[in-house]
């Protein structure tokens, strides 16, 4: 089947009947009917139904090669400019719906899969089942409109038994064995956002160099369902609410992070990617240019995020009349170069794009990677900048019942603005709270935070992918050793 639409997303959903728990209590009944999960998957919904919208459809799919049908744009993988453009078109569409709060809108884990596609020729070497395996499962995602999310950081307690020789011993995730229906893993991962609100995870564990003679059982790379047996979710706290008014935010976008447990899970052969050498790991996420696709995804987001955080800043600056006063056109002016910073970036990934060894256009990944490095750090700022401006006007904010009760009326009379109605300011200031000093708000800063990884993951990163900084040193190497041919 091609795209589907919202219904038949939560109809999936719905009908996997995985092992899940919350607060302690396994959850029954449809996730789509739970407080933790029903805001989030009517959000993701609507995202769906957009790409049957006649508005969007030509926007948001292109024709399958297999079936002729429509499929997801951000399955495909970029052949050229043209077709960058169109992704991060349809990107942005998305992104705008949400307004960048979705950190794993479908289209995060459709470039994913699509990236790791583009360098399946490479498994070849490895073993050609499992290239052959990367191509199937690639396309079945395609042409099913699949909702996956990942399971790639495992916890403390993993990291710190060690992948070492003796595997019994350690915690680590490992294949625990090998049958003639597949692997069996064990292990566990945290931070599976949308585990449980997604069809299929993608799960790619980072193996360490320990030393094997033949096999690493901790190098593997496997897909899926969210209901195989021996799987379990456990879910955080829940920072959603059913009130879009009182929860403006977290009514839409709360996206439940998940601890996803392996207890010997069978995963069938064809869901097999890599296994047993952790060369092929690292060559596979750098190779198929992993962070570098899935980072122009990102910054479509972000830059949605900014122009969200951007207008509620004028917003508030406008209710109170503050918006020529100094320190808020600074404030104004800053957000507006960060805007215009991230757009340029994206522009430069674009335009700069080269073509890796099998022929797909790679955005170019300085720009991309820059940007990953900015956001963590601008975004509490800008936060913080929305919690000032609000002062205490965040603190005070009624609730939608205290509206419709025997007080509502003196909160018409003293709540109201110079400009708008008592409803419409709170409103107002109420976004701006959850946003700023709500747990929903601390989530957003500290996953915007470690988004890509820490500070020295993303540093590295950037350090390791440009190779041209040898010109640089050379240029002050020769500057200072050189003679000044000037008179004295």
């Amino acid at each position: 089947m091609p795209i589907k639409t919202g219904k038949q997303y939560i109809e999936r959903i719905d009908q996997q009947n995985i092992n899940i728990w919350y607060k302690g209590k396994r959850i029954s009944g449809p996730l789509s009917l739970h407080p933790a999960f029903k805001g989030l998957m009517q959000t993701q919904a609507a995202l769906y139904d957009m790409q049957w919208d006649k508005r969007f459809i030509n926007l948001m799919t292109y024709t399958s090669p297999d079936t002729g049908d429509p499929v997801g744009l951000s399955y495909l993988p970029p052949a050229n400019a043209a077709d960058l453009v169109k992704r991060r078109n349809m990107m942005e569409l998305w992104s705008k719906q949400h307004h960048g709060f979705l950190g794993r809108s479908p289209d995060y884990m459709n470039t994913a899969i699509m990236s790791l596609y583009t360098a399946a020729d490479l498994l070849e070497e490895h073993n050609p089942l499992y290239a052959d395996n990367l191509r199937k499962y690639y396309a079945y995602c395609r042409e099913n409109d699949i909702t996956l999310s990942h399971a790639f950081i495992q916890p403390y307690a993993s990291n710190l038994s060690g992948q070492i020789d003796s595997t019994e011993e350690s915690i680590a995730a490992k294949v625990v064995e090998m049958n003639d229906e597949g692997m069996i893993i064990s292990g566990a991962f945290l931070m599976a956002t949308q585990g449980a609100t997604c069809e299929e995870i993608l799960v790619f564990p980072s193996p360490s160099p320990a030393y094997f003679e033949d096999i690493n059982p901790f190098a593997f790379a496997c897909a899926v369902p969210n209901n195989l047996p021996g799987m379990t979710f456990i879910c955080r706290e829940s920072y959603g609410a059913l009130s879009s008014f009182d929860h403006p935010l977290s009514s839409r976008y709360e996206e439940m992070d998940t601890l996803v447990i392996f207890d010997h899970v069978l995963v069938p052969k064809d869901r097999i990617f890599c296994y047993g050498d952790e060369s092929y790991s690292r060559r596979l996420f750098k190779e198929s240019h992993f962070h570098t696709h899935i980072a122009h995804q990102i910054i479509t987001r972000y830059i949605a995020k900014i122009e969200f955080l951007l207008g509620l800043y004028q917003s508030l600056a406008k209710e109170q009349d503050v918006e020529e006063q100094t320190q808020t056109a600074l404030n104004t002016s800053k957000m507006m170069t960060y805007l215009e910073i991230f757009k340029a970036l994206r522009l430069s990934s674009e335009t700069e794009a080269v073509h890796d060894r099998s022929g797909y256009l790679v955005p170019a990944s300085g720009p991309l990677l820059a940007s990953s490095i900015l956001f963590p750090q601008i975004y509490p700022e800008i936060i913080e900048m929305i919690t000032i401006l609000g002062s205490s006007g965040l603190i005070m904010i009624p609730s939608q019942h205290d509206f419709t009760s025997d007080s509502g009326p003196y909160l018409h009379q003293f709540l109201r603005g110079e400009h708008s109605e008592a409803r419409n300011r709170v409103a107002l200031f109420r976004l701006a709270w959850e946003l700023g000093a709500s747990a929903f708000g601390g989530r957003q800063t500290q996953f915007e935070r470690f988004f890509f990884g820490n500070a020295h993951t993303t540093a590295l990163r950037m350090i390791n992918n440009c190779n041209n900084t040898e010109q640089f040193k050379t240029m002050i190497r020769d500057f200072i050793t050189s003679n000044d041919p000037s008179p004295h």
